[in-house]
């Protein structure tokens, strides 16, 4: 979730604020209906009503949406905003929408469970001939010179005062992807489209596919840059390659630096396939020149799973012979949620769990806290 700092540069962006500004006033019309998925503050719902917006229903499953509502009221706006403190794909709405507008993204649009609320939106919120704002993001990638960013990763384990051999902790460092900003003439190749999104029909979250790139100038590469383009409606779009973009761009670092010269060929397979809450990705790199056939210069083969930190304990519970049996934590956790059964109070539950866990709790407000807790991730 984000933070009201992070909302804050969010909005500071004015190239983006400026093209969903014109996308929401070229497709919104007086009188129409308008679903904003994940509105933070409210400020795309807000805009919807001050351009006609006969209903808007604003969607946010984080606490943020208290501050939209308070912001809908500051802009005589909160009459026709519907507000659900939840996920788009838990509610069902009265009335299907004429717009649809989203920013779900993060560094690139492969971020959490984007596609699949988009295409879930589509489906059962959107009317016949309604539209989606964004329609379409474009996803392009190129050899990247970062020799400052990748020195922040690898300088405190390669320089280390200590004359310790680091390198375990190299490698998972290395074995990440990093934001990082886009700087112009930092390119060793021309952009390569990796990715289209097609809001209209996407489906699949997961994306993977080969790239290949000649080798423009000579310079030391020190990985894969990624960024986006937004399409978001007849002839307005911005893109992220560009040093202000609060998404920034998506540095995938290999694993050590490669001196290129014009020609090299640098090959990657790139894929992203989300797991769980999360995208897993993978990077093979294989570099070659033309003037060797058939010789590799350089390969790297990166995933998140280099940049993993498990010990064997945490491994060996998620093998599929592992007998699991609740820890002390998770039998108040489990023990909370059922007392918990629209009969109790919030009091009285925190009554029992103090009769039951005694070791755990030494007074009613600690056990009454805890149960708060619990209730505000989980009660309805």
């Amino acid at each position: 979730m984000y933070t009201l700092t992070e909302y804050g540069e969010m909005i500071g962006d004015q190239v983006r604020i400026a093209a969903f500004t014109q996308a929401l006033r070229a497709t919104i019309r007086p009188g129409a209906v308008v679903v904003d998925i994940g509105t933070g503050p409210g400020i795309m719902a807000v805009l919807a009503c001050q351009l006609g917006a006969r209903r808007v229903f604003a969607i946010e499953p984080a606490q943020v949406i208290q501050v939209a509502r308070e912001v809908a009221a500051s802009n005589n706006c909160a009459n026709k905003i519907e507000f659900f403190e939840t996920l788009s794909t838990r509610i069902e709405l009265p009335e299907r929408a004429d717009v649809i507008v989203s920013d779900l993204r993060g560094v690139l649009p492969l971020a959490g469970h984007h596609i699949p609320a988009i295409a879930d939106a589509r489906t059962r919120f959107l009317a016949p001939g309604g539209t989606l704002v964004a329609r379409e993001d474009t996803i392009w990638a190129a050899p990247v010179e970062a020799p400052e960013s990748f020195a922040e990763l690898v300088d405190p384990w390669d320089r280390n005062t200590l004359d310790q051999d680091l390198s375990p902790a190299r490698l998972r460092t290395v074995g990440r992807r990093h934001g990082l900003r886009f700087t112009a003439g930092r390119l060793l190749g021309p952009p390569q489209l990796w990715a289209t999104l097609d809001y209209a029909i996407v489906q699949d979250p997961d994306v993977r596919s080969k790239l290949h790139w000649t080798i423009e100038r000579d310079g030391v590469a020190h990985g894969i840059l990624v960024w986006f383009e937004m399409d978001l409606a007849d002839g307005i779009s911005f893109s992220t390659a560009r040093p202000d973009s609060v998404y920034r761009s998506m540095f995938l670092p290999w694993t050590s630096p490669i001196s290129l010269t014009a020609g090299h060929s640098v090959c990657v397979d790139l894929g992203a396939k989300l797991l769980e809450n999360d995208y897993f990705w993978r990077w093979t790199t294989q570099i070659a020149s033309p003037e060797i056939p058939n010789k590799v210069l350089a390969r790297f083969d990166q995933s998140d799973l280099d940049s993993m930190v498990a010990s064997p304990a945490t491994l060996g519970k998620a093998a599929s012979t592992y007998v699991p049996k609740l820890s002390e934590e998770a039998r108040l956790h489990l023990r909370t949620l059922e007392l918990m059964d629209g009969k109790a109070s919030l009091e009285q539950v925190a009554q029992q769990l103090i009769a039951e866990f005694p070791q755990r709790f030494l007074a009613l407000r600690q056990s009454l806290s805890y149960a708060s807790t619990v209730s505000q991730s989980y009660s309805q």
